[in-house]
């Protein structure tokens, strides 16, 4: 089971910035892609944007222009950048990877390719923007 782990939350003021992180600490990943996802409180989970193995993204209407979604290969890590932050962007965020073709993750030198029935997410890290 690959668990996900994201960082980077806080407190912040309205127009402020963050970046948010999400690795997985015992695998590495090849061609995968990933989503973020934020719930903010009483609220049902919102997807925030997704970046594919390729490296194209894709946002929700609500953050484009605002936030931007990268990988650093090196670091086997996926960054949230989000800029110019309001209050209504205060939430739990969450990384979480789905099934994509050829996807395959490997720890201690054993690879497999991610299961197509399979979400594999963290336990997210809190954003809270203040006006």
């Amino acid at each position: 089971q690959v668990q996900l782990v994201e960082s980077g939350g806080g407190s912040v003021q309205a127009g402020e910035s963050l970046r948010l992180s999400c690795t997985a600490p015992e695998f590495t990943s090849n061609n995968c892609g990933m989503d973020w996802y934020r719930q903010a409180a009483g609220k049902q989970h919102e997807w925030v944007g997704s970046i594919s193995g390729d490296g194209s993204t894709s946002y929700a209407d609500s953050v484009k222009g605002r936030f931007a979604i990268s990988k650093d290969k090196a670091k086997d890590t996926v960054f949230l950048q989000m800029n110019s932050l309001k209050p209504e962007d205060t939430a739990m965020y969450f990384c979480k990877s789905t099934f994509r073709h050829g996807c395959t993750w490997c720890s201690g030198g054993y690879c497999f390719s991610h299961p197509s029935d399979v979400t594999y997410e963290g336990q997210g890290t809190q954003v809270t923007v203040s006006s």
